[in-house]
Parts: C-alpha cells; sequence; structure tokens
C-alpha cells in the first residue's frame, strides 16, 4: 500500500530559539520554489500550509534557514 510522501520543513527564525516545524503535502522542490521565490522578489511575508490545513504566514525578512526534509514515502511495519 502506498501512502502519500510528505516532507518534513523547519524555518529558523532570526533571533529566536524556536523554529516552525511541520508536515506539508507539497514536494520539495515545490516549497523550495515557493520559498526561494518570495525571497528574491522582496516580498513581506510568504503563506505555508501544512499536511492538516494549518496555514503559517512567515515574515521573509526574519528567516534564518529553511530545512526541508525529504519527500519519499515511509515505511510502516516490520522488515524481516
Amino acid at each position: 500500500m502506498a501512502y502519500p510522501a510528505d516532507v518534513d520543513v523547519r524555518i529558523g527564525i532570526l533571533h529566536s530559539a524556536r523554529e516552525i516545524s511541520f508536515e506539508s503535502a507539497q514536494s520539495a522542490a515545490e516549497l523550495e520554489q515557493l520559498v526561494a521565490g518570495a525571497i528574491a522578489s522582496g516580498e513581506g511575508h510568504i503563506a505555508l500550509t501544512d499536511d492538516k490545513g494549518r496555514r503559517f504566514l512567515v515574515p521573509t525578512a526574519g528567516i534564518a534557514y529553511v530545512e526541508l526534509g525529504s519527500d519519499q514515502s515511509r515505511r510502516v511495519g516490520f522488515v524481516a
């Protein structure tokens, strides 16, 4: 049985010890293009949606880093 692949997203914010962390149904390539485009165009914020429908508005000037995990499906069960 194949499950849809979720991408783990972690966003570090300048001058903050905490990071934003969630899973997204979008591919890693789509997310990278979205974030890079928002930063390059000088947009004030970027809107991201997690796999549960929650929206995150992140100011682009405050982004320290964006870490995108693997978008390969996870294995479930035991391996013999």
